[in-house]
C-alpha cells in the first residue's frame, strides 16, 4: 500500500472519529473539570483537554517530530466554548498536515520527550496510527468519567444507554 493509500485511511479515520468525540467534548460543563473518579486519575478538565489537544499531536508528529512535555504549550482550559474552539482548530491542523505530508517525512521518526528525556521514537507513519489509537482510548476514558457525573454519552460506535439511535 502507498503512502497516499495510508494517509487517506488515517484522514477518513480521523473524520470518522471526530462527530462522537466532538459530542462528548460538548457536554462537559466546566463544573465537573476538577472530578477524579479516583485519586490516581487525572481530572476530567484535564482529560477533556487532552482529548482536544491529541489532534495536535498528529500535525506536531508531521510538522516538527517532536513533543517535549517540558515545553509543549498547554492549552488554557477555560470553558466549554473555547475548549471546542481548540479543537476543531486541532482537527484542522492534523488533516492539513496529513493532506501535505510527504513520503520523505514519513520515513523520519517522531520522538516522544519528558524536559529532554527520551520516552519514545519510532518512524513518523507508525506514531501517527500511535496518535489515533491514543485520542480515541483517551475519549473512552471521558465517556466512563461523564457516565459517573450523570452526563450523556453519545453514541459512538453504536447506540449508547443515552442515545438509542445515529
Amino acid at each position: 500500500m502507498d503512502h497516499k493509500s495510508i494517509i487517506q485511511h488515517y484522514i477518513q479515520e480521523i473524520k470518522a472519529e471526530n462527530t462522537a468525540t466532538r459530542k462528548c467534548l460538548e457536554r462537559i460543563p466546566e463544573s465537573t473539570y476538577k472530578f477524579k473518579p479516583h485519586p490516581k486519575s487525572m481530572e476530567m478538565g484535564y482529560l477533556a483537554l487532552l482529548v482536544a489537544d491529541i489532534p495536535n499531536w498528529i500535525a506536531i508528529t508531521i510538522v516538527d517530530s517532536n513533543i517535549d512535555f517540558a515545553t509543549h504549550k498547554q492549552f488554557p482550559l477555560s470553558d466549554t466554548a473555547a475548549l471546542l474552539a481548540y479543537y476543531d482548530e486541532n482537527i484542522k491542523k492534523a488533516t492539513d498536515a496529513l493532506e501535505n505530508v510527504t513520503e520523505e517525512q514519513l520515513k523520519t521518526d517522531f520522538t516522544l520527550k519528558n524536559n529532554g528525556q527520551l520516552l519514545y521514537t519510532a518512524p513518523k507513519l507508525q506514531s501517527l496510527g500511535e496518535d489515533i489509537n491514543h485520542w480515541v482510548h483517551h475519549r473512552g476514558q471521558l465517556t466512563v468519567y461523564m457516565r459517573l457525573n450523570d452526563l450523556a454519552v453519545p453514541s459512538i460506535y453504536g447506540p449508547s444507554a443515552d442515545e438509542k439511535t445515529f
